[in-house]
């Protein structure tokens, strides 16, 4: 075989930057000079290694990731020789997220993380721990360096200790604390206690994203400023004193639990996501309160719940970014796009109910730059070419639910189809190549998608 062309190194990886992990691997057993090429950092800058059996990697796959500089790592249960080995083979990483653990833990093995002097993002995901999650000589060490802690699905012995940890971490900008169950009983799940929420919340004057959630239903509704903490530095006054958060997520909260005032003093929030379990019958949308002081909002996410004809009148119209995962009809679609005249990112569902969605999105959103639709249990039709009518379109995201690809594939058709990949091409002739159309789920962030999160299938 000839060797690669004579480019420079730069363009190369350049070129190699538009590449999926698994491409990049394919290209890196092709010769020296372009596993040199691949493993440049550059390219694996943002890129989590999952790892497990620290014993079974050899020194070259260590000197690999040191040669590409990477500094953030999942893991699974780790035996204490193996957070040796982690320590004495990556001792900068920067993140860290535990995930799957097998059994329960007591508080010394998280205490392995004090070893790490550069660690500023920590995840625990799924795990049971029968003592202090963060004790009390780890938290010392993570005191001003933590910046980043997402804890979900781990059985906790006391969540109120916890919750008092976490608020030594004065340094966090982004905290995400799904909560579970305490102990081994059953699954009954107690609120973070109103005093103790406020006084993490009035603590952590830097968070600047807060992801909050919780397994099972509460016995009673949630205080009415569970969400807004006083400012004690003017009692008596309805002044916020929380810091100022510019994301928020609630996730699995029934809208029995949070009040319509929740949100009334969050007025810097720029994004802010609502992903529901389950809507009760006869229980009036609260959206409609929650949006309506939010005027600066940029980024709405709206996971399940009512109908959209119940709350779009309130959407802020300084939205740009908006994400639906409910049932859409032409109806709602088009109550919605007044609301909204600067949207430039859509994500959506095609359903039954929908309609020809894709012929009137031109219309009805101008100004989008990506667009990413998700069908069920049927395939693109023609319309899909409307949607080169969108002038300043660069990004479209085609995804179908996982049981149709794997019935197509079982029948030889996998995903594209012959049909739906004759489709692109003409979308792409049509846009003279200006549209990127994506037809496969983008890569899960390890570090920041627990699995109430992540919606790959």
């Amino acid at each position: 075989m000839e060797g690669p062309p004579q480019l420079p190194p730069e363009l190369w990886v350049y070129v190699f930057s538009y590449l999926s992990t698994e491409e990049k691997h394919t290209v890196r057993s092709c010769c020296r000079h372009l596993k040199k090429l691949i493993d440049h950092p550059s390219l694996w800058k943002d890129y989590t290694v999952v790892m497990s059996e620290l014993r079974r990697y050899t020194y070259g796959f260590w000197h690999t990731l040191n040669y590409r500089k990477l500094t953030r790592v999942a893991v699974r249960h780790l035996r204490r020789k193996e957070w040796r080995r982690l320590v004495k083979f990556l001792p900068s990483l920067t993140a860290i997220v535990f995930v799957d653990g097998g059994r329960q833990y007591k508080e010394k093995y998280m205490d392995n993380l004090a070893r790490f002097p550069n660690l500023r993002d920590l995840g625990v995901r799924n795990a049971t721990w029968d003592e202090a999650l963060l004790g009390h000589s780890l938290t010392e060490h993570l005191q001003e360096r933590l910046t980043h802690l997402s804890v979900c699905n781990v059985r906790l012995p006391n969540t109120v200790e916890f919750i008092k940890t976490v608020s030594q971490l004065v340094n966090l900008r982004f905290l995400l604390f799904h909560q579970q169950s305490e102990g081994y009983g059953l699954d009954t799940v107690r609120p973070v206690p109103r005093n103790d929420f406020h006084a993490m919340l009035l603590k952590l004057k830097k968070l600047i994203h807060l992801s909050w959630g919780m397994k099972g239903e509460p016995p009673e509704p949630l205080p009415d400023d569970y969400l807004s903490p006083p400012n004690p530095e003017q009692p008596g006054l309805s002044s916020y004193g929380g810091p100022a958060l510019t994301s928020l997520e609630l996730v699995d909260y029934p809208e029995t639990i949070l009040p319509e005032n929740a949100l009334r003093s969050l007025t810097s929030l720029r994004s802010l996501a609502v992903r529901y379990r389950y809507i009760r019958e006869g229980i009036e949308c609260r959206l409609r309160s929650w949006l309506t002081p939010l005027r600066q909002l940029e980024s709405l996410t709206i996971i399940g719940g009512n109908s959209l004809a119940t709350y779009t009148t309130t959407i802020p119209p300084s939205v740009t970014r908006l994400t639906l995962r409910v049932a859409i009809t032409l109806k709602d679609m088009d109550s919605i796009a007044p609301k909204v005249p600067g949207l430039e990112h859509l994500d959506i569902e095609q359903n039954r109910s929908s309609g020809s969605l894709c012929r009137r999105i031109p219309m009805l959103f101008p100004h989008l730059k990506t667009l990413r639709i998700r069908f069920f249990r049927r395939e693109p039709e023609k319309d899909l070419l409307s949607l080169h009518k969108l002038r300043h379109l660069v990004q479209l995201e085609l995804l179908v639910e996982r049981s149709f690809i794997l019935r197509d594939y079982l029948n030889g058709h996998p995903w594209p189809s012959p049909c739906v990949q004759e489709l692109i091409n003409e979308l792409r002739d049509l846009s003279e190549n200006r549209i990127t159309v994506i037809t496969t789920m983008r890569q899960r962030n390890l570090l920041r998608e627990c699995d109430c999160l992540w919606e790959g299938d």
